[in-house]
């Protein structure tokens, strides 16, 4: 029950976030190195102090397939809320002490310290600026896009420290200024989770109250195992 209930927000927390967008000279994208886009998406996320963006969801894997969307807002410090519009209702709340996960018709509102989040999620953490890139990741590899999208897109590719025994390969696609556009995660057993962001809105006002979550009535909470 646990793992299920953690995977679906596995398809979801991570960190990052940043202002100003300090576009640097456009150069080729051959010439972009792999540590020079990760220190411009560090840039890109560690000036933010809010951020509100749009965002889908798909999850491929143990034979299934899900699609979800929704709208995500992030604030320092260490503050995420996911509400799924696909699902109304169903949200992932990450208060700075506590993550609490919840979709109506469960039976529980799971419940887990921050501290504890290190898992598939790990890699949405760039989006609240906490991370160095080249920190974080090993084998760092840079790509231009492929034919057909927007030539201003790069393709980051690295495999998160620590979870090797996971994760075959964690995918940013940025565009030349930082900004985060897509996150790809594969893992080991052929599953793979991919959000994309669109609709960006740096340092929206968002109020503190979104952060908070307060279980429905008569529905108990339970603090969940720490991810495996």
């Amino acid at each position: 029950m646990v793992a299920r209930v953690i995977r679906w927000p596995v398809s979801l927390l991570m960190f990052c976030c940043t202002l100003g967008i300090g576009l640097v000279a456009a150069q080729k994208p051959e010439a972009m190195s792999a540590q020079e886009l990760a220190r411009r998406i560090d840039e890109h996320y560690n000036r933010l102090q809010s951020l509100r963006a749009n965002f889908t969801e798909q999850y491929d894997g143990l034979g299934m397939h899900r699609s979800e969307s929704g709208t995500m807002l992030l604030r320092k410090p260490g503050r995420m809320r996911w509400e799924y519009a696909s699902t109304p209702g169903k949200v992932f709340v990450l208060d700075g002490k506590f993550a609490w996960f919840y979709a109506p018709g469960e039976t529980q509102v799971q419940r887990i310290r921050a501290s504890e989040l290190d898992d598939l999620r790990s890699p949405l953490r760039f989006l609240l600026g906490h991370t160095k890139i080249e920190d974080e990741l090993e084998g760092l590899r840079i790509a231009t896009q492929e034919q057909g999208a927007s030539p201003s897109g790069y393709i980051l590719t690295g495999v998160p420290k620590g979870q090797q025994k996971r994760i075959a390969k964690l995918t940013l696609t940025a565009a030349e200024d930082g900004a985060i556009e897509e996150i790809s995660i594969d893992e080991l057993d052929g599953a793979r989770t991919v959000f994309e962001f669109s609709k960006e809105v740096q340092n929206a006002p968002i109020s503190p109250a979104a952060f908070h979550f307060t279980p429905p009535p008569n529905i108990p909470v339970v603090d969940a195992l720490p991810p495996v």
